[in-house]
């Protein structure tokens, strides 16, 4: 086959499309482009059917935004860019063409420039969840966490119910403020294992530092009627935008009161859809050396956070078993919350009881218990709390009694 012959049969094909893209009302091309697009994942051919359509209705700005889309998912950002800055020349009010703009800009790491996008949108739209959501996240990307906890706050009020902004808040609100500092005071009470109540209290200090939150924390006891102390380092490095840690470490002289070290890792995940996952292990030493591996799943939906944890604790051949399930009702900010938690064995994080996996690894005690309470922010730095939990708790084999904790706590923000 000549090249005329080529030449020809191209030039044939062109006009075919052109005289049956005429066929076609912009309106069914943008459908037939939206058809490809998500149905059959054929980029090029929606692109196509788009410049089709703007061929017959230039002004149609709904279909141009589209194909910036389009171009933007393509990775041709260059073509994505002249799309959205032709539609927000003749309609710098257009809220879909600002979101669309300023999140090509914040996958391609240009968060200046999405933030000014995103700012010259929200002038014209001051209640966009949408934008109100993107700036909060540009915000948070660049550190600016202050700024994004006033964002996203402003956002709840406005639709308290938004999954991605509540659970954007629940990880900004500890990155907002440079400093906090926090006190706590335990009361618990037995019906018959112990004539004396047990008194525990804490007083903490976090510091955000350029790698993430650092807590220093020292706690106090009485129970066993014996005083102890003990001393930890919680630290909670960034990894990436997706993955953050915890890493714990601490220190008491009183074992029994306290276990004499105690350490724990744990990896998060931010998942798509508002989950996170948590994977990790506790390590507790009165002596001996105790090994639990925790695993956990949250997930933010409307007003609800909802978690999912066990801990496990292989020894002698068997695998002691702990499963709690905690949910918050949010009622305004990150702090603003009411909970309730139920759960099943003993917990290593749990400061009132895990003293008892201080046992003979021969039996674990068992354990029931249900908890609630709530968390209030007043002026937004100021957060006071109170926590009651009543747990049926086996405390020698086959004995058990009913344990009564009222907790109370505030934290301070500077």
């Amino acid at each position: 086959m000549n090249l005329k012959i080529k030449l020809l049969i191209f030039i044939v094909m062109v006009t075919v499309s052109v005289v049956s893209a005429q066929s076609y009302t912009a309106d069914e091309l943008f459908q037939r482009a939206r058809t490809a697009a998500f149905d059959q994942k054929d980029y090029p051919q929606a692109i196509m059917l788009c410049n089709q359509a703007l061929v017959n209705s230039p002004d149609y700005e709904d279909i141009r935004i589209f194909l910036g889309r389009l171009y933007t998912w393509s990775k041709k950002t260059d073509s994505a860019r002249i799309a959205f800055t032709q539609v927000l020349n003749k309609e710098p009010d257009n809220e879909d063409a600002s979101f669309a703009y300023g999140n090509l800009e914040y996958w391609n790491d240009n968060y200046e420039t999405a933030l000014q996008i995103c700012n010259s949108g929200l002038k014209y739209h001051e209640q966009s969840t949408d934008l109100l959501m993107l700036k909060a996240k540009l915000l948070n990307a660049m550190r600016r966490f202050a700024e994004a906890n006033t964002v996203v706050t402003y956002l709840l009020k406005i639709d308290s119910r938004n999954t991605a902004a509540r659970s954007l808040a629940d990880r900004i609100k500890d990155n907002s403020s440079k400093n906090k500092i926090g006190i706590s005071y335990d009361f618990v009470k037995f019906d018959k294992r112990f004539d004396n109540p047990w008194h525990l209290a804490s007083i903490d200090y976090t510091r955000q530092t350029g790698i993430g939150a650092v807590i220093a924390r020292i706690n106090y006891a009485n129970r066993f009627s014996t005083n102890g102390t003990q001393v930890e380092l919680d630290a909670y490095p960034h990894i990436s935008p997706t993955f953050y840690a915890y890493v714990n470490g601490g220190y008491s002289n009183t074992v029994g009161v306290f276990p004499r070290y105690r350490a724990g890792f744990s990896l998060y995940a931010n998942l798509p859809a508002s989950f996170e996952a948590e994977a990790g292990f506790r390590y507790l030493n009165f002596g001996d050396a105790t090994w639990i591996y925790t695993a956990s799943l949250g997930k933010y939906y409307k007003n609800y956070w909802l978690n999912l944890r066990t801990f496990l604790t292989p020894s002698n051949n068997a695998v002691s078993q702990s499963y709690s399930l905690n949910v918050r009702y949010y009622f305004g900010g990150a702090d603003d919350f009411f909970r309730l938690g139920i759960g099943t064995g003993i917990s290593p994080d749990d400061p009132r009881n895990n003293i008892l996996l201080n046992n003979n690894k021969s039996y674990k005690l068992k354990s029931h218990n249900i908890s609630g309470g709530f968390h209030y922010s007043l002026k937004k730095l100021n957060v006071i709390y109170l926590n009651v939990s009543l747990d049926y708790q086996e405390y020698q084999r086959d004995t058990r009694g009913i344990q009564l904790d009222i907790g109370v706590g505030y934290q301070r923000r500077f």
